[in-house]
């Protein structure tokens, strides 16, 4: 699969940014092996390392760890997502009601996105991992619904800043997507 061209390189880093300056965590070495090896099987290998290797907790985990630490960075992603277009509705007066709708059904498709996350974690700690890929699956598929909100309401233009926000959240989840089929695959080459 290796590495995809990520379209907003620059939003990417800054999310990156803020997760870590939001969240302290040193940068660790972590099981380089593991971590390389896996992320090279997920669509995009550089958002994999980038985002695994930031976490302390990586240097100790087992592909189950690692899918967890990337649901995590899609719940950081989700919650920020959700409490920025919740900003918009309060920072923003000089916005159309309809706006504010649409900021509003926004809002509150990426909630659902973060609770489907929080549902994967406890997938994972309970290695139910065909649950696990649906609520990822669905995470990735809540802001569609923001996007086609936006497409409703032509003099609405789909903000530059949602679009990059969808991206990253929809990579993260196509990552742990990835790091899921690698559990699959080992949990049924060893049975």
């Amino acid at each position: 699969m290796g590495s995809h061209n990520f379209p907003n390189l620059s939003l990417l880093a800054s999310f990156l940014f803020l997760l870590t300056t939001t969240h302290p965590t040193k940068f660790v070495l972590g099981d380089d092996d593991l971590i390389l090896k896996t992320c090279k099987n997920t669509p995009y290998t550089d958002l994999c390392v980038s985002s695994l290797k930031s976490d302390p907790t990586s240097s100790d985990s087992d592909l189950k760890g690692l899918a967890t630490i990337m649901v995590n960075v899609g719940i950081a992603n989700a919650t920020e997502t959700s409490s920025y277009l919740s900003s918009k509705l309060t920072s923003s007066t000089g916005d159309t009601t309809l706006l504010k709708k649409v900021f509003r059904l926004c809002a509150v498709k990426y909630s659902y996105a973060t609770a489907s996350l929080k549902s994967c974690v406890q997938d994972l700690s309970q290695e139910n991992y065909d649950y696990a890929s649906v609520h990822v699956t669905a995470a990735a598929d809540y802001p569609n619904a923001c996007r086609n909100a936006f497409k409703r309401y032509p003099g609405l233009g789909y903000p530059n800043e949602l679009k990059g926000r969808e991206d990253g959240l929809k990579h993260i989840c196509a990552v742990v997507l990835g790091i899921l089929e690698q559990i699959y695959f080992t949990d049924n080459r060893h049975a």
